[in-house]
C-alpha cells in the first residue's frame, strides 16, 4: 500500500505541477527501491521541486493520520471520565499516610495545604518534609496544623547530596509514617486536592493486581496571562496521555498512591537512590515488574499559579530534560512529532501564500491544514469538556480556558520542538534553585548549591 501510494503521490508531483524532468527516469522502480535503500535518492533522475511537494505530501498525509488518531484519542478520554466518574463511592478506607515535599512559598500554598484537612476520609495522618527548619514554608505549615485534628509530622530531611531534594525528601519521609499505615500517598505542595481526592485516589488499590493509582495536573491562571495560558495548553497535551490503558499508563509524582507492601516489595525506597524524579523512577519500576498504572480521573487536581515566560520556557524544557532521560522513546516521539507539525504547517502556509489557487498543490495545502486543524479542536474541546466533569469548583476559570485551548494549540507543537532541542543540547537543568545533570536515570549531579532566598 505505501509502495503503491508512494508510486502515485510521484507520478503526481511530475504530472500535475508539469516538472520536466529527465526522460529515462522510472517512477515505479525508484519507488520499488526505497525499502531497499531506505530513502537512498538519486536526485539527478527526479527533479528538487517534485521531490519537495512528494514529502510534503507524504508529511501532510502522516500528520492528518495521526491527527485522526488524536481526536478518536479525544472521544476515549472523555468517555473513560465519564465512565470513572459513574463508579460508586468507594469505601476502602486504610490508615493513609499522606507525604507533602515542600520548599519555598508556592502561590497559593494555604490554601493547597488545608484542603489535605478537609478530606472525607477517617483516618490518615499528613507528613510535611522540607530540607531546612528555617525554610519558608514551614510558618504555614504550622499555621494549618494548628487548625486541625489529624495526625500531622513535620519532617526536616537535610540537604541532598547525589539526588534531588524532593527525592532526598521522600526518601527520608517513608522512614517516619506511622507502623499502622497501609497506604503511601505522594501530593505536590502547589496540587490543589478536592475533598474526596484521598478516597478516590486510593480506591484503585484495593485490587493487589493494581501497582500504583495516579491522578493528574491541571493549571489554572489567577491573571490569564498568555505565558500561563500557554503552560496549561502544554501541560493539557500530556493531561490526555493518561487513560483506561494501564500499561501505558505514566506516574505524576503530585497525586500519587501505593500500598505499603507493594512499596516495600519493590524497594522503591533504594530504587529512588540517586534519582532526579519520583514519578518517573516509579513508573519505570512498575513497568519492570509488569504492574498496572490505573489513572484516576476524579484526582486530577488543580495548580492555581501564573508563570511568567521566563518560567514558562525553564518549566517545559526541564520536564522535556527530565523526559529524554528517563523515557527517551517518549522524548523521541515528542522530537519528532513537533518537527513533523511545524513542518507540515509552516510549509502549507507557505504554499497557500504563493502557489496559485489552480494549482494541485494548493488544495493540498489547504485541505491539509483544514483537516489537521479540525482534528486538533476536536481534541482540545473534547479534553476540556472531560476536565470540567471533574474541576466543577473551577467552572468559571475552565470557561475562560475555551478559546485558548482551541486555539493555542498551533503554537504547543513550536514549543514542545524548542523544548525537545535543548533536551538535545543539554542535562543541566534548575528546579526550586539547585542545579542539576542528569547523568543517567539512577545518577544526578549536584552542580549548583541553593541560590532560593530564605
Amino acid at each position: 500500500f505505501v509502495i503503491t501510494t508512494m508510486i502515485k503521490i510521484a507520478k503526481v508531483c511530475e504530472k500535475i505541477n508539469n516538472v520536466n524532468s529527465k526522460p529515462d527516469f522510472d517512477v515505479k522502480s525508484f519507488c520499488y527501491r526505497i525499502p531497499a535503500n531506505i530513502l537512498r535518492l538519486n536526485l539527478s533522475n527526479i527533479s528538487l521541486f517534485a521531490l519537495q511537494m512528494f514529502v510534503y505530501y507524504l508529511f501532510s498525509a502522516i500528520l492528518i493520520f495521526f491527527s485522526y488518531k488524536s481526536v478518536r484519542g479525544g472521544i476515549n478520554y472523555l468517555n473513560y471520565f465519564k465512565a470513572e466518574l459513574a463508579k460508586p463511592t468507594s469505601d476502602y478506607t486504610p490508615f493513609c499516610s499522606i507525604m507533602v515535599p515542600c520548599r519555598g512559598l508556592d502561590e497559593g500554598l494555604e490554601e493547597n495545604l488545608s484542603m489535605l484537612f478537609r478530606q472525607d476520609f477517617p483516618q490518615y495522618e499528613v507528613l510535611f518534609v522540607v530540607d531546612d527548619a528555617q525554610d519558608k514554608s514551614v510558618s504555614v505549615i504550622e499555621k494549618v496544623s494548628r487548625q486541625n485534628t489529624q495526625i500531622i509530622k513535620l519532617v526536616v530531611a537535610g540537604k541532598a547530596k547525589d539526588e534531588s531534594q524532593k527525592v532526598h525528601n521522600l526518601r527520608e519521609a517513608v522512614l517516619e509514617v506511622s507502623d499502622e499505615s497501609k497506604v503511601f500517598v505522594f501530593v505536590d505542595s502547589d496540587a490543589r486536592p478536592g475533598e474526596n481526592w484521598l478516597r478516590n485516589l486510593i480506591a484503585p488499590l484495593q485490587s493487589e493486581n493494581i501497582g500504583c493509582a495516579t491522578g493528574y495536573r491541571w493549571f489554572i491562571s489567577n491573571k490569564n496571562t498568555f505565558s500561563s495560558l500557554m503552560r496549561s495548553v502544554w501541560n493539557a497535551s500530556i493531561a490526555s496521555a493518561l487513560g483506561a490503558n494501564t500499561t501505558s499508563n505514566f506516574c505524576w509524582g503530585g497525586s500519587m498512591a501505593i500500598r505499603r507492601d507493594v512499596f516495600d516489595k519493590l524497594d522503591m525506597r533504594e530504587k529512588w537512590r540517586g534519582t532526579l524524579s519520583d514519578d518517573f523512577a516509579v513508573t519505570r519500576t512498575m513497568k519492570a515488574a509488569n504492574l498496572p498504572i490505573y489513572f484516576v480521573p476524579n484526582c486530577l487536581t488543580a495548580s492555581v499559579e501564573d508563570c511568567t515566560w521566563r518560567e514558562l520556557l525553564e518549566f517545559t524544557t526541564r520536564q522535556m530534560k527530565i523526559t529524554r532521560v528517563y523515557a527517551p522513546h517518549l522524548w523521541k516521539a515528542s522530537f519528532l512529532g513537533s518537527f513533523l507539525f511545524n513542518s507540515v504547517f509552516v510549509w502549507g502556509i507557505f504554499i497557500i501564500a504563493f502557489y496559485s489557487i489552480n494549482t494541485f498543490a494548493f488544495w493540498v495545502a489547504v485541505a491539509s491544514l483544514s483537516l489537521v486543524s479540525a482534528f486538533s479542536i476536536g481534541k482540545a474541546w473534547l479534553r476540556l469538556n472531560a476536565v470540567k466533569l471533574v474541576l466543577k469548583n473551577y467552572e468559571k476559570e475552565l470557561s475562560k480556558q475555551f478559546w485558548t485551548q482551541n486555539t493555542l494549540w498551533i503554537l504547543s507543537p513550536a514549543l514542545f520542538f524548542y523544548n525537545a532541542c535543548r533536551a538535545l543540547l543539554s542535562r543541566r537543568i534548575v528546579w526550586r534553585g539547585i542545579g542539576y545533570e542528569l547523568k543517567s536515570p539512577d545518577k544526578t549531579i549536584i552542580i549548583q548549591a541553593d541560590t532560593t532566598p530564605r
